[in-house]
């Protein structure tokens, strides 16, 4: 393969297709649950008829559950409108080698319309028409996320078949911040690391966690649009690495009773010229006025935007005290029982949103925060004092316990709806009311073990 570089441009792609280093090229977009959707296409192929055209896919690709069925009462794709097609657009600036399978490229893509016009329920579009709001203030968001996983010595397969039960981690203790825990399994870390340095991303490191075989890789912090797609490559080329080498892996919220999996999201706004909008030396916390509206807005809406922070019945399993997951929505200077957690000095001023689990979707998330730091900056909200202290102990306004309460406090909120339009706002209604529907159908293993005696 040809020395990295990212993005790949198309004079290069063409040159690797042409002298036979790449044959297969993945055009993919994000679906409504943060997973890649799309084809694999004969390299030539994709030269001479998608590179400029794009190519099509049907348009229950966001109107699906996680199971790929076709769900009725979205607007956008139902059998009474045909199941047509959508576009899907590619955009060059995400090109890039995925090595993890031999002569290969990956490319995303935007939905569209045959005319061009863009999906808007589609994540990334939410989260486009949110940064154009943003460069329409004079600023850009910079982004980082932080994903972690637990790590199984079982195949995929083998965990299917277990139902999810007795699996082996591949660590049997705690290995937060442990170098013996890591070099267990170094070679698989190493190989996911050098993998998406190869597809473009700047790896910082990797460290042990909480949870039995429990890791996370960092990534260095980089515009919004490129973090969440960067997120998205890496969350699926993690679990495909790990399929090939005997493992499975799992980002879900909350595996297990012990600690979760977290998404902490550092999100930062600067001006169109890099200047440093939220920040100021001078301000005990670090904090210019813009700076302040900023946080206040992420506190104001924490609530109301918790389906776009925490999507599924699993990801409210996280929160419970002592968990280093929230419960109650304060902020902080570097104090990780809270919410929104205010860390770094000057450039590298920014807040960390410690809500989402590991089964985010990066784009509604991100679109989320960003929505509600404008509305902040917008209204010149006042921030309440910092909270130094354990958060935990707080009686005060609590992050949501179930999705079913996230879904009233979303569709209730007629700020949800100016924000991100009534199309989006109706459409993750009904995906949200979909899961509820599904789970409360289901006769879980908590239930069995219970009442199947007992009652």
């Amino acid at each position: 393969m040809a020395s990295v570089s990212f993005p790949l441009s198309i004079d290069a792609l063409t040159k690797d297709i042409k002298e036979g280093r790449i044959d297969t090229v993945i055009v993919a977009i994000t679906d409504m649950q943060g997973r890649l959707q799309g084809k694999r296409l004969h390299g030539d192929y994709f030269l001479s008829d998608v590179l400029n055209h794009g190519t099509e896919g049907c348009n229950y690709l966001v109107a699906v559950d996680i199971d790929m069925n076709t769900v009725q009462g979205y607007d956008i794709s139902s059998w009474d409108t045909g199941y047509g097609d959508m576009v899907m657009k590619i955009d060059p600036k995400t090109m890039r080698y995925v090595d993890w399978h031999e002569g290969t490229a990956l490319v995303l893509a935007d939905l569209v319309d045959h005319d061009d016009n863009p999906i808007p329920e589609s994540p990334r579009q939410i989260l486009q028409k949110q940064l154009k709001r943003l460069e329409d203030m004079g600023m850009v968001a910079m982004v980082g996320t932080e994903l972690e996983f637990i790590l199984f010595e079982d195949t995929y397969e083998e965990a299917w078949n277990k139902r999810y039960h007795d699996l082996i981690p591949v660590n049997q203790y705690n290995v937060d911040y442990s170098i013996i825990g890591t070099s267990r399994v170094e070679p698989i870390l190493r190989r996911i690391r050098l993998s998406m340095v190869n597809a473009g991303m700047t790896v910082e490191s990797v460290k042990g966690e909480c949870n039995l075989g429990q890791h996370e890789i960092a990534f260095k912090y980089t515009d919004a649009l490129a973090t969440c797609d960067h997120h998205v490559v890496y969350k699926t080329g993690a679990k495909e690495i790990a399929a090939q080498d005997g493992y499975a892996l799992t980002f879900m919220a909350k595996f297990n009773e012990r600690e979760g999996n977290s998404c902490h999201i550092h999100l930062s706004f600067r001006g169109l010229d890099g200047s440093m909008v939220l920040a100021d030396d001078n301000d005990p916390d670090g904090l210019s006025d813009i700076g302040k509206q900023y946080l206040a807005g992420q506190l104001a809406h924490m609530r109301e935007l918790s389906i776009m922070y925490a999507p599924t019945i699993n990801s409210y399993k996280r929160y419970a005290p002592g968990s280093f997951a929230p419960t109650a929505i304060k902020w902080g200077r570097d104090n990780r029982t809270c919410s929104y957690r205010l860390v770094g000095h000057g450039p590298s001023l920014r807040v960390e949103n410690r809500v989402p689990g590991g089964d985010v979707n990066p784009y509604l998330a991100v679109a989320g925060m960003i929505a509600a730091g404008i509305d902040g900056i917008e209204k010149k909200m006042t921030l309440e004092p910092r909270f130094d202290g354990n958060a935990y102990a707080l009686d005060t306004d609590r992050v949501p316990n179930t999705l079913q309460m996230a879904r009233e406090l979303w569709v209730n909120s007629a700020w949800a709806k100016e924000a991100f339009g009534e199309r989006v706002h109706k459409h993750y209604t009904h995906m949200v009311d979909t899961d509820l529907a599904q789970f409360n159908k289901a006769v879980t293993d908590f239930e069995l073990i219970r009442g199947f005696e007992r009652y």
